[in-house]
């Protein structure tokens, strides 16, 4: 009885970002459990992989050319998944960016490029899923991704702050709204994990110290360490856990820490 709470199949899950990396991850983690998914990238040719790994695992994946800040392509996505599969039980707001520069340097482009991306994306992701399934079937479980810095600040990254402590506030204010419509909303916090986007930082040997040392764990997170937290937060384990922030860091966010970088 326990392992088939986790037991996600015939349920259908929309990844955004899953190209490679955390959103990869968490794709194959809901496609073991059960789940067929459907992928999503600016470019579907870029998916490729990931539909393969999925399908080797036995599951069905549809890859979706999708940019969360254009609200016109959210609507064509997530019609083209429910055409496809007739529902959407699962979704997973993964898709990001960053820039990493001075507050003073920043434009005011980069500051839209990244909230727009990271914050009004998943925004419209959740509102247009709600609207076109999760509300009709009372049922839904909704994962939102944040990081650290939904608990901490860190200079440098001002936009990147703004947006995944943005994150966690519409995922709380999302669980109240659509509690009792069956839908659990929460945010997914991975510490520090070697991606496409953070590899610049760990070509730094010096920093990579830094980091592992305040680490309860002591070292960096891996794509597969996301694995059980995603499956749990997709799955009826979860059933009365919603307006969270799980932070997947190996204990870095334990106490009050400011992490520079």
């Amino acid at each position: 009885m326990a392992t088939s709470m986790f037991d996600l199949s015939g349920k259908i899950a929309l990844v955004t970002g899953a190209s490679r990396g955390l959103g990869l991850a968490i794709a194959k983690a809901l496609a073991e459990a059960g789940a067929d998914l459907a992928v999503t990238s600016r470019k579907e040719s870029s998916l490729e992989g990931t539909c393969k790994e999925i399908e080797a695992l036995g599951r069905r994946a549809l890859p979706v050319a999708l940019d969360v800040r254009d609200l016109d392509s959210i609507d064509k996505a997530t019609d083209k998944v429910i055409a496809e599969y007739g529902r959407i039980d699962i979704l997973v707001n993964n898709a990001g960016c960053n820039v990493r520069k001075p507050t003073i340097e920043m434009s005011g482009e980069e500051w839209d490029m990244v909230l727009d991306t990271n914050l009004k994306g998943a925004f419209f992701m959740c509102a247009a899923v709600a609207k076109k399934s999760m509300l009709k079937q009372k049922y839904g479980r909704i994962i939102n991704i944040g990081s650290g810095t939904s608990k901490f600040g860190s200079g440098g990254i001002g936009p990147y702050c703004a947006s995944r402590g943005g994150i966690r506030q519409l995922s709380q204010s999302l669980a109240d709204e659509w509690g009792n419509d069956g839908i659990n909303v929460n945010t997914l916090g991975p510490g520090w994990f070697k991606t496409e986007q953070t590899r610049v930082l760990y070509e730094n040997q010096a920093w990579v110290d830094y980091i592992v040392d305040r680490i309860p764990k002591k070292r960096v997170g891996k794509p597969e360490d996301l694995a059980g937290m995603a499956v749990f937060l997709a799955s009826e384990a979860s059933e009365y856990v919603t307006g969270q922030l799980m932070m997947v860091d190996g204990g870095l966010t334990t106490g009050a820490m400011k992490v520079t970088v």
